[in-house]
């Protein structure tokens, strides 16, 4: 059946496989470098005392049957040697069905993570980049031509994606709807990046401008993307150049990255190819029936689970992120229905004595990504991802996100424990662990660029209240 296949969109399918087996890399890596200081035994919510509470049906993962650091290392190591593989092109030089093996294998070993991972695991990119994932292993390889109907499904995650955000943005704050959003987001986004500062002091009717840009994006462009060529072409054309405005301007891990692969996978390459006066070579062979059956099954499968989805959409109680299974398919998706208009950040500080007074001595403890020394200019850190830096931000903004797990940060700190400190930017107790360690709240705003020419600094910072009172390494029980 011919028309289960299409040979044109061989191209797109390149692209976003190999993007996506490079983000699987990406993830894999962070898995791998973050987590004997966040799940592990001795983390700060350990996976063992987690798998103890939750069955295997509610979180399935292969650290339900069996977790120790170094299976959870392996584990990790092993995703991201097979997604560097995938990345190179290894899954297009074997059979079909051999190339499906390895995208299978990312799918259930990120599952494995995810479904284990707690608050550090509740971005809605997670969700997002296991439900592309699971399309991946069907989609083929280069030997054949993309099923017609996984590219199709492909396009419905991408409507889901954008036009979730915006009616999550529509329905929500008010200043998306008086177009004033932009005033604020930029200083107030979980992690500013170099040129965050720079975005923020673009003039105000050009903020209003963008916020019209993005509901006209994310609540009428999505439907263009079933539209015929080239009209679906031009749409996915303007969410790429939305996702790059957004990858320019702030730090989402790799939210905005899949969403401009699925927007690739839209694209006609053959006629932008005709335009350019280039060639693209021979079209692929038709699939064989076995993997045109899967895709029609898979095709079923995704429209039953669309259904909450779907609801979810038109419901005034819209969730942002949510999945409504285990396996994180079919989800819904959806960013900043409230933007915050004041950004407050946690400055933990240590000192080496043992009875602090008003004379003692507090040295800050500078994280890699979240903003801490007002001189430091915000760095680059997408589509890296720093879970500690981002629950930090949530942290600040109110204290019960931080109670499942800051308690057991300060107790590690208090240690000088290796794997906590390595998820910082420096120690500022080499030599010794500190006798106490506090946390304070501050008010956080970028400098205006007269303060910037004066004072060379990025952030101007207040204090605003104490956030965890003096804790003495006397008085903490680490066990």
């Amino acid at each position: 059946m011919h028309w289960l296949t299409d040979p044109g969109y061989g191209p797109g399918r390149l692209v976003f496989q190999r993007g996506l087996a490079v983000t699987y890399l990406v993830g894999f890596v962070v898995a791998a470098n973050q987590f004997r200081a966040l799940l592990g035994s001795g983390g700060l919510t350990p996976i063992p005392a987690y798998v103890r509470r939750v069955p295997f049906r509610l979180a399935p993962s292969l650290f339900q049957l069996h977790y120790s650091d170094r299976f959870f290392a392996t584990v990790a190591w092993a995703g991201a040697a097979v997604a560097a593989a995938v990345a190179a092109g290894a899954a297009d030089v074997v059979p079909l069905w051999a190339s499906m093996v390895p995208w299978v294998v990312l799918w259930l070993l990120y599952l494995s993570i995810v479904n284990v991972g707690q608050v550090w695991y509740g971005f809605g990119w997670e969700s997002l980049l296991l439900e592309a994932g699971f399309l991946a292993v069907f989609l083929g390889n280069a030997r054949t031509a993309p099923p017609t109907l996984v590219l199709w499904l492909l396009r419905w995650l991408l409507f889901r994606l954008e036009f979730g955000a915006g009616l999550i943005k529509i329905r929500g704050d008010r200043c998306w709807r008086d177009l004033t959003c932009l005033y604020y987001h930029h200083e107030t986004q979980p992690m500013p990046n170099p040129l965050s500062w720079h975005f923020h002091h673009l003039p105000r009717p050009l903020h209003r401008v963008e916020v019209l840009a993005n509901h006209v994006t994310q609540l009428v462009v999505p439907f263009g993307l079933f539209a015929p060529q080239p009209y679906a072409t031009v749409a996915a054309a303007i969410v790429i150049v939305t996702q790059l405005w957004l990858i320019v301007s702030g730090n989402f891990a790799w939210l905005n990255w899949i969403t401009a692969l699925l927007a690739a996978s839209v694209v006609d390459w053959r006629a932008v190819a005709r335009l350019a006066h280039l060639s693209i070579g021979p079209s692929p062979a038709v699939e064989p029936p076995w993997h045109q059956a899967l895709a029609v099954a898979v095709t079923v499968l995704v429209v039953a689970l669309s259904y909450w989805p779907v609801r979810n959409l038109v419901s005034r109680r819209q969730r942002m992120n949510a999945s409504f299974n285990a396996f994180h398919l079919v989800g819904t998706y959806g960013a900043f229905g409230s933007v915050s208009k004041r950004r407050y950040e946690v400055v933990v500080e240590g000192t080496d004595d043992a009875e602090p007074g008003p004379e003692t001595v507090w040295r800050e403890y500078e994280f890699k990504g979240k903003p801490g020394d007002v001189h430091r200019r915000p760095p680059q850190v997408a589509p890296y991802h720093l879970r500690l830096d981002w629950m930090m931000w949530f942290a600040a903004l109110s204290i019960g996100y931080a109670e499942p797990w800051f308690p057991r940060f300060v107790v590690n700190l208090l240690a000088n424990d290796r794997a906590t400190l390595r998820l910082l930017r420096h120690n500022p107790f080499p030599d010794a662990p500190p006798a106490c360690v506090r946390a304070r709240l501050f008010r956080y705003r970028f400098t205006t660029r007269g303060e910037r020419r004066r004072t060379g600094a990025w952030w101007h910072r207040e204090p605003v209240a104490e956030y965890c009172p003096p804790i003495r390494r006397s008085g903490v029980n680490r066990r």
